[in-house]
């Protein structure tokens, strides 16, 4: 099957069209497609299990009650994940007066791993959570979901300029952050 981005667009704009149509199975394969993309994104903005598997279920929820205003001439994962991102700011908005960022970083293991390969990314998404949620966002959806500056422009609705800019300052502290946890 080719999966190349204009045939998943044109394949995701069907689904749309089919879900609106009335075919709940539609609604069950865009879900299948993104969910775990969508929850990625959440965690890694997050640094919580719990906190990106709620931020999952209310982007799928608000993107299936919103679907009628989506404007097809756009691409649907764009407007999913700019979504995804929009929810895990708003609820690190709610969090910031209930609670601190305490950098731990619970993902669960995909399998083996050495010690020295989880000591890495402990600190990797320690150093991450450091960061403020705009530069997070940037490194995220760059780094962990392979976006093009133009796709993360589009998602967060900022110039590719903005993104370039930001990354290279995410990067920049990152680095830093990492600097000092290795030390």
């Amino acid at each position: 099957m080719d999966n190349s981005p204009a045939v998943n667009d044109d394949l995701d704009r069907a689904l749309v069209r089919r879900f609106l149509g009335g075919e709940r199975a539609a609604g069950d394969e865009l879900v299948n497609r993104y969910q775990r993309s969508v929850f990625n994104v959440a965690l890694r903005m997050l640094g919580n299990v719990q906190d990106a598997e709620d931020v999952t279920q209310t982007t799928f929820g608000n993107a299936f009650a919103g679907l009628g205003s989506y404007d097809p001439g756009y691409r649907f994962f764009s407007w999913i994940y700019r979504m995804t991102v929009n929810e895990s700011l708003n609820t690190l908005k709610r969090r910031r007066n209930v609670v601190s960022l305490d950098g731990s970083f619970d993902v669960p293991a995909s399998g083996p791993m050495s010690q020295s390969a989880a000591d890495a990314e402990e600190r990797v998404g320690s150093a991450l959570l450091e960061l403020n949620p705009d530069d997070r966002a940037v490194v995220v959806l760059k780094h962990f979901v392979s976006f093009s500056y133009e796709e993360i422009s589009d998602v967060l609705g900022v110039p590719v300029k903005t993104v370039k800019s930001r990354l290279f300052t995410a990067r920049e502290r990152l680095r830093q952050s990492l600097l000092v946890a290795g030390a």
